[in-house]
């Protein structure tokens, strides 16, 4: 039976969330909703340090589409939210998780939308930065949006909008206890990254077997290409003399001087 290739979405994104484990976005924990489906990631978000999200821990799902990233994934919170750019079923209205198509109404310039380039870590930043600085131009929310104009423009004293958050924020301490997640409520704590244990030892295998022999491979090859490119292009060369080795260049004179 012939092996059957890996779609290269998967690649990228195994690639992707072995990064995210090693390296962590501040203030982000993300695992898969199944060891076995790429696709699906789970992620839990802890509110931010002085901002009114302080002390929350909010959980989203992220799902990948298959042409992924050539497509954008979509990005929904599980948490209940109230938020001028997120929906009432928990979508994330944003650009960056936009289909990069030319569409004039939408007001966005096609540089905001989805492009191959980002990432889950330029996703995550994204929301992060969404929460606390809402897009009250074109609100998912239209109730939230005027509730939080009313709240910024009369600086903190209208407080219908904090309380709410801060109700939210309360009511997800009981999940995190839950999930044994002690949430971040200082700078420090917050700001440090930390690798996240592995369940078992089953993903790291999968990243072996679809890449070890791969990047060997590439390694190699780079290795030999740039030997090859430094002999045929540089005149560097290595003579020895009493034991002491030095480089020559092929337009230097016997003195070291380069010719003219």
């Amino acid at each position: 039976m012939a092996h059957q290739a890996t779609p290269s979405s998967q690649k990228a994104l195994m690639m992707e969330l072995k990064s995210l484990q090693e390296q962590p976005v501040e203030g982000f924990r993300i695992t898969l909703v199944e060891e076995s489906d790429l696709y699906n990631w789970e992620v839990a978000i802890f509110g931010p340090p002085n901002t009114l999200y302080e002390g929350g821990y909010f959980k989203a799902h992220i799902k990948f589409p298959v042409d992924y990233p050539y497509s954008p994934p979509t990005f929904r919170f599980l948490t209940k939210m109230w938020h001028p750019n997120i929906y009432e079923n928990g979508d994330v209205c944003i650009s960056i998780l936009h289909p990069p198509v030319d569409d004039p109404q939408s007001g966005e310039l096609p540089s905001e939308r989805w492009n191959p380039t980002q990432n889950v870590r330029t996703i995550l930043l994204s929301v992060i930065s969404l929460l606390n600085e809402p897009n009250t131009f074109s609100p998912a929310n239209v109730d939230a949006s005027v509730m939080f104009r009313k709240w910024r423009d009369s600086k903190g004293k209208d407080k219908e909008y904090a309380e709410i958050i801060r109700k939210q924020v309360m009511s997800t301490a009981a999940e995190a206890e839950r999930d044994g997640v002690k949430v971040p409520t200082t700078l420090a704590e917050y700001c440090v990254q930390t690798r996240v244990p592995s369940q078992d030892s089953s993903s790291d295998l999968l990243y072996d077997d679809l890449y070890d022999d791969d990047m060997e491979e590439e390694d190699d090859e780079e290795d030999e290409s740039e030997m090859e490119s430094i002999g045929e292009a540089g005149g560097i060369s290595t003579a020895e003399d009493g034991g002491t080795s030095t480089r020559r260049y092929d337009n230097q004179d016997d003195s070291g001087n380069e010719d003219s």
